[in-house]
């Protein structure tokens, strides 16, 4: 079993001042497909906290997986990518092309998404945008990869088939 943390960034979440949906959505989403969500957190869109809550939960706690959602648009405040960046070690461009074109099935402001997908040491970091929709959209749209990804990640020496 994999251990997974879910981070959701928004200002007024993490004030209060509107409830967490997505962080939920996601633990549940994940629960039905045999993930076990040990953390999650609500942190402002601020780079400094984002980035030392992914560091901790990789570095420290040992997650193998950390999806964030929220803060993947071009509002100004939207900082989730440029967080992201400065822990990965290695970016995984397929995972978020291939939620931005099952996005843009449903919406054209699916284009304008900048998540992100890439690896820091033995873990997967993936952005996930805020929405619920989009969140129950683009999910499904990764699962399928994710064990095998991990199972790599972790050291799993068989070949890739298809």
């Amino acid at each position: 079993m994999f251990k997974v943390g879910i981070l959701t960034i928004s200002d007024k979440a993490s004030r209060g001042l509107r409830e967490d949906l997505g962080g939920p959505r996601l633990r549940a989403l994940l629960g039905d497909h045999g993930f076990r969500v040990e953390l999650s957190a609500v942190v402002p869109d601020e780079i400094p906290e984002i980035v030392d809550r992914l560091v901790d939960w990789i570095d420290v706690q040992r997650l193998d997986l950390v999806l964030t959602t929220g803060g993947t648009g071009v509002s100004p405040r939207d900082v989730t990518p440029e967080a992201t960046a400065q822990v990965l070690e290695k970016e995984i461009p397929g995972m978020a092309e291939a939620m931005r074109a099952e996005g843009l099935k449903h919406t054209p402001h699916a284009q304008i998404s900048r998540a992100r997908a890439g690896l820091r040491g033995r873990a997967l970091i993936v952005n996930l945008p805020g929405s619920l929709k989009a969140i129950e959209e683009l999910l499904p749209v990764i699962l399928p990869a994710l064990p095998h990804a991990l199972n790599k990640l972790q050291g799993d020496p068989a070949d890739c088939g298809r």
